[in-house]
């Protein structure tokens, strides 16, 4: 999703965008029609954001993307894989948004965080997940107020099932993936989760983005965008 938006926004009038992931042959490998700064490293390292402040000074809109998924039982999942996804999707969120804020202090701009319906509809084997979207998207919230003063905008994003590789890291899915294909295992899944039938693909979400980046939603913040296909109704 993180890559779709940044296509979306380079094609949409972005002039120069920063790119940023701990896999630097990945991010070598991105081309888009705009000046590209690439920041490799973990979202978690407060170093990083704090080097990086010289690079960010200008900006006027940040997705807050990256994070981790995970599964199972709260009396069976161990205390460091609740931290390894609880680290990298509130943590490093956290730290994400406080190195955009104190970028767009003096002259405002959007952010847009990468919430999760798991943070809105409690499910078995998801608590880790489940609970740092949530918690995501309370932060949303603070930071809308906070910001306001300094005319930043601050909302999320809310999907359900999306098509990315986060759900290869789902054991009932990469086990289903195997059996019948990965194409067939998001039919399936989204045929019965979802009241529309299917799960959405990263340029959509990309879309939904971009719209609460512009200033066609100059008057939405502390607001989350449900776009589940119906999951939480």
């Amino acid at each position: 999703m993180g890559l779709a938006c940044a296509q979306h926004l380079a094609a949409h009038g972005a002039q120069r965008v920063v790119l940023v992931d701990r896999d630097a042959d990945a991010l070598a490998r991105i081309e888009l029609p705009v000046s590209i700064d690439r920041l490799i490293g973990d979202v978690r390292d407060e170093a990083m954001w704090d080097d990086a402040a010289p690079l960010l000074a200008g900006i006027d809109a940040a997705v807050i993307n990256a994070g981790v998924a995970g599964a199972g039982a709260i009396a069976e999942l161990s205390f460091a894989e609740w931290q390894r996804i609880v680290s990298v999707n509130l943590d490093g969120a956290f730290l994400t948004l406080r190195a955009a804020m104190r970028a767009m202090k003096d002259t405002g701009g959007a952010i847009v965080a990468t919430g999760s319906a798991a943070g809105i509809k409690p499910e078995p084997g998801v608590s880790a997940y489940g609970a740092s979207k949530a918690a995501l998207l309370h932060l949303v919230k603070v930071a809308a107020k906070e910001g306001a003063p300094d005319r930043i905008r601050v909302n999320a994003v809310a999907p359900a099932g999306v098509e990315t590789p986060v759900w290869d890291a789902v054991p009932m899915f990469a086990d289903r993936a195997a059996q019948i294909g990965r194409d067939a295992a998001f039919a399936e899944l989204a045929a019965m989760a979802t009241p529309l039938g299917r799960y959405a693909k990263p340029a959509e979400i990309a879309a939904q983005v971009a719209f609460l980046l512009s200033d066609a939603a100059a008057l939405i913040t502390g607001a989350t965008l449900v776009c589940d296909g119906g999951y939480t109704l």
